[in-house]
């Protein structure tokens, strides 16, 4: 009788079976997709996201109704360097009768943008430099870029674990088994990351306290890390009529001055491994 009861049972799992193709395997066409490409975030995570951008858009737009009246069918986030000239004329006059105003609502856009990983803050960059000169403009970017970074840091920590996991496992895995190897030396490896493009600021700024950078060596990398770059950008921006394009602003030989800055910060790093080596 054992037999015709096993029978029975495999009868039955067929026909469940049947009855709900959605019990199928995951890797089958009409099946779910796999938990890696599932949105990453769970409910509350999205919702404390959404709160948190939600609460800094309201503060954003308050701080621009007690701004002085202009025309702002003109104000818009520049997405080219004619965008950018056009925004540059229209603000030239505005900023130097209300200077204090208008860097109130340029800062909070600047931060607004770089918490929230917005593209636009380099044409913002280039923005400072035109309306501001280099010394004044490299002061109010240098501010801007690290306090929005420092945003998005402690936003990530938050929620970004799961997000970053997502979008770049493999780069992640990298970038944590390189800082544990240089945790002696973090100071040094975090400011030769800011310097050279090794690995794009943004990933730097989700990742850092996913692996455990603490804050004071991400922000003291951060302050200092993004000078040599922003001064080139601000300096670019004085002569933003001759800019063709934004790949002009980091050629091979940019490139190369930035990479050999970089160096000079993990130049401790090399030797002392080389004598632990020896």
């Amino acid at each position: 009788m054992a037999a015709p009861r096993n029978l029975m049972g495999e009868s039955g799992r067929l026909l469940r079976d049947e009855e709900n193709p959605a019990s199928e395997e995951d890797d089958s066409p009409s099946g779910k997709k796999p938990k890696s490409e599932r949105f990453p975030l769970t409910r509350w995570e999205f919702f404390v996201a959404l709160g948190v951008f939600f609460i800094l858009s309201i503060g954003l737009f308050c701080i621009y109704l007690t701004m002085p009246a202009t025309d702002y069918v003109k104000l818009k986030l520049p997405r080219n360097l004619s965008d950018l000239r056009m925004l540059k004329d229209h603000l030239a006059s505005y900023a130097q009768d209300y200077p204090v105003q208008f860097i109130l609502g340029y800062c909070s856009t600047y931060i607004f943008m770089q918490t929230f990983m917005i593209p636009g803050t380099l044409f913002l960059s280039l923005l400072a430099g035109a309306l501001f000169g280099a010394i004044k403009g490299l002061l109010l970017v240098s501010f801007n870029a690290t306090a929005g970074a420092s945003s998005c840091f402690f936003l990530s920590k938050l929620i970004g674990k799961p997000i970053v996991g997502w979008l770049w496992p493999e780069k992640l895995r990298f970038f944590q088994s390189e800082i544990a190897k240089r945790r002696d030396k973090l100071l040094n490896y975090m400011l030769f990351l800011r310097i050279t493009p090794s690995l794009p600021n943004l990933f730097i700024n989700l990742a850092s306290p996913i692996v455990e950078i603490p804050f004071h060596i991400f922000f003291l990398a951060t302050l200092i890390g993004l000078i040599p770059a922003t001064y080139i950008t601000v300096r670019a921006g004085l002569a933003l009529g001759d800019l063709k394009s934004v790949k002009d602003l980091y050629d091979f030989k940019t490139l190369v001055v930035l990479s050999l800055i970089g160096f000079l910060f993990i130049f401790p790093i090399i030797l002392k491994r080389k004598k632990i080596y020896e």
